[in-house]
């Protein structure tokens, strides 16, 4: 798989899958800063190979995830384009306005993850996951001695199934919660649970998780 994105989301996710046995290809417009990631996380986890890559790397990848905040990733895809073929693209993003920090960045009635997916080849599924699990959680894997729960959204079946796999096998409760609108309401929920840190004292330590 290949993780576009050197930042700490990218950290958390290559954690994970590393531990699942995964190899792991991070691309970033700095390749400093993407073999510093590699590095550390070799020193870090024991499973797959991970590595730097100065090139696209996404035309064989199983797996592109991007791990970039909004609206990087529809930039990515629009850039890529037949390039991902083959792939199933993870979006992962919360398209938040950050200088406000008082809404979401897209418009009513759609999603980022609709948007890239718009912006995506014929035939390149998009799914939308990770978005609701914080950096640190992801390293860890766990919240209160529970795994973390990872809500999947996508109108492509297989590709549901691939990044399951890649949860699941990473440690963590992959969650099908329907097609790719419903991105919608995961984007939303998880901006409520960024606005809720500080408020509720939760210092980016906690997760959403659906009990029977």
């Amino acid at each position: 798989m290949t993780i576009v994105g050197a930042g700490s989301m990218a950290r958390g996710i290559a954690t994970r899958a590393l531990i699942g046995g995964h190899g792991v290809r991070l691309v970033d417009h700095s390749h400093a800063k993407a073999a510093a990631l590699a590095g550390d996380l070799r020193e870090e986890v024991s499973g797959g190979e991970v590595q730097p890559s100065d090139a696209i790397a996404v035309e064989d990848a199983d797996i592109v995830v991007l791990a970039l905040p909004w609206p990087a990733g529809r930039e990515v895809v629009a850039e890529y384009g037949t390039a991902l073929a083959g792939s199933v693209v993870v979006d992962i993003c919360n398209p938040v306005d950050f200088a406000t920090f008082d809404a979401l960045a897209v418009p009513p009635g759609t999603s980022a993850a609709e948007e890239i997916a718009a912006e995506a080849a014929p035939g390149v599924p998009v799914v939308k996951a990770f978005n609701t699990t914080f950096a640190s959680t992801l390293r860890s894997g766990r919240v209160a001695g529970q795994p973390l729960d990872v809500l999947i959204a996508g109108d492509d079946e297989d590709a549901k199934r691939s990044v399951a796999e890649l949860a699941a096998t990473g440690g963590l409760r992959p969650l099908d919660v329907g097609p790719l609108r419903r991105a919608r309401e995961l984007e939303a929920f998880q901006f409520l649970h960024m606005a809720a840190q500080e408020r509720l004292g939760l210092n980016w330590s906690s997760a959403v998780k659906i009990l029977p």
